[in-house]
């Protein structure tokens, strides 16, 4: 088979397996084998995609009958078929980890007649957005996001998951409005969407005209990547969602927006006069991110705020726009997909087994499960950059980048690095060491009350001050609840085998780190030149 009829597969074969699961939502086992082969497929295509790129260099295929300008193009380069290997395996394991879950929980009251269609739709749109040659085809991608994650989020129709999802839902409308007026002025400007096609025309456009497309499309992916100062909506979602659910959202959904950041200025606006722009933001996002992962009380919310913080790490390695600088940061994008991934879904394993994820109604689980002991820490450790997790090499890539670059923004920027580090290292040893190391809380019950802690959370600002208010009024004490007393019963062999994968895989990462790193220079150094890309779409307009 030719290379590029291998490219609509990871859109096709998801979005397929949706239909089939539909039609069979009455047979649950169908739906299961239907879904981990069809995800298994685009995993295998993924997997010989990554190889095509690298031996053969980006490859592009036009669809439908259309002449190639017009048509909807896909490509992949060794970006593209990176973030597209990665994402396919995470979406295979946290679906075992679901199936898990549902084997062990009963499948009586599961949704799984709905979780198993719009959890592959939400597959088709992650890969079809690593895919996109076409600013148009990319919207498209992110619609299909849109739907299977208000779908996701809000299973179980609790009300914490409506108000979660529907604060999602009201934020990615406004970006998808400002996306479609970015089109629009794109087009308008000049004359196409197609990115191959754009990289050669808008340096022939008004300057001023081209950095206000350049705002609105970072304005847009830097919603989607949670870039601070738009990323409160993300704490307050992923954490009310169910496990599986939040570890596929953690690891892929904001990568979606960081790629389109590196896809777009890379090739669209390869002089741009926002860099230090965007390492500012890098900068913000990261310190912001972690002080507010410090104050947290749980450890999904916890998990919540590092994500947004390490955020900041990939936009200072495409702010330094440098081949190091980018490599390194498609590299800890790689890493910090499959770490999110894993400590999500291991905490869900903790909230199996200790009852709850708030870490003060935690302890002892280390001498419960030895194991769940080992596969947080690793994880942990790893986001946190301790050597020798690819967490420090990629960390190491960045500051060696920003101390070449060797402006103020840089050198900067390499000490907020390091202080977001070591908190980072402060908020994952605290969780360890009282969910796991500390004896269990017998009795709390002579505390009168407990003073509330205060989170950067938009919406919870009143709440809290409202109860530091309520606490000074005389009035009966009122004791907290109990801590919550381990739950004995073992962990199902599927979650903890999907959970294991994928720190296996994030240990695979730290031992082939080198070969990965000469893997992702070659796909730095393939955006920066460009050609390769808009000849492969564009055969006789190429440079």
């Amino acid at each position: 088979m030719s290379s590029a009829n291998l490219l609509p597969l990871p859109v096709l074969l998801p979005l397929l397996g949706a239909a089939l699961t539909l039609v069979a939502r009455r047979h649950r086992r169908t739906q299961v084998a239907i879904s981990l082969g069809v995800l298994a497929a685009s995993l295998a295509v993924a997997v010989t995609l990554m190889y095509r790129t690298h031996e053969e260099g980006p490859i592009a295929l036009w669809l439908g009958a259309w002449s190639e300008p017009l048509g909807i193009a896909l490509v992949a380069d060794r970006l593209s078929a990176l973030m597209l290997l990665v994402s396919s395996f995470v979406i295979l394991v946290v679906l075992v980890f679901a199936i898990g879950q549902g084997v062990a929980d009963g499948d009586d009251d599961s949704p799984l007649a709905i979780y198993f269609p719009t959890y592959l739709v939400l597959s088709a749109g992650v890969s079809n957005a690593f895919l996109a040659g076409d600013l148009f085809n990319l919207f498209v991608s992110f619609e299909m996001l849109l739907f299977a994650s208000f779908v996701l989020l809000t299973l179980g129709g609790s009300g914490a998951r409506i108000r979660a999802g529907t604060t999602y839902v009201i934020v990615s409308m406004v970006s998808s409005f400002l996306f479609l007026a970015a089109i629009a002025a794109t087009y308008a400007a000049a004359g196409t969407v197609n990115l191959a096609q754009l990289s050669l025309r808008l340096p022939d456009i008004d300057p001023t005209v081209s950095l206000a497309l350049q705002l609105m499309l970072l304005t847009v992916f830097g919603i989607k990547a949670a870039v601070f100062p738009m990323s409160a909506w993300l704490p307050d979602s992923y954490p009310s969602a169910p496990v599986p659910v939040s570890a596929v959202f953690a690891g892929l959904l904001t990568k979606v927006g960081v790629y389109a950041i590196v896809r777009t200025q890379f090739l669209l606006f390869p002089d741009s006069p926002l860099h230090h722009l965007i390492m500012i933001a890098g900068l913000l996002t990261m310190l912001v991110g972690i002080l507010g992962a410090v104050a947290q009380p749980g450890i999904k919310r916890m998990l919540s705020f590092t994500l947004v913080s390490h955020i900041g790490y990939m936009l200072f390695g495409i702010g330094l726009a440098s081949e190091l600088g980018l490599s390194s940061a498609v590299f800890y994008i790689a890493h910090h997909i499959t770490v999110q991934t894993a400590l999500f879904l291991i905490t869900g394993l903790i909230e199996r087994v200790g009852g709850s994820t708030v870490i003060d109604r935690l302890g002892g689980l280390a001498a419960t499960s030895p194991v769940l002991a080992i596969l947080f820490f690793v994880p942990a450790m790893n986001l946190a950059g301790i050597p020798p997790f690819s967490g420090f090499v990629g960390k190491v890539g960045l500051l060696q980048a920003g101390a070449e670059d060797g402006s103020a923004v840089a050198w900067t920027l390499v000490v907020g690095s390091v202080v977001t580090s070591l908190l980072t290292l402060y908020a994952v040893a605290k969780t360890w060491s009282h969910a796991f190391w500390r004896p269990r809380a017998e009795d709390e019950s002579d505390r009168a009350f407990a003073l509330p802690t205060l989170t950067p959370s938009f919406g919870r600002l009143s709440d809290a001050i409202g109860a530091v208010v309520a606490a000074q009024r005389p009035s009966t004490p009122i004791a907290p609840p109990p801590p919550a007393q381990p739950v004995e019963r073992p962990m199902p062999p599927l979650m903890l085998g999907a959970a294991s994968a994928v720190v296996v895989f994030s240990l695979g990462l730290s031992l082939f780190a080198g070969p990965l790193f000469a893997y992702t220079d070659a796909a730095a150094q393939q955006m920066i030149t460009r050609d390769g890309y808009v000849k492969a779409v564009l055969p006789q307009e190429g440079p």
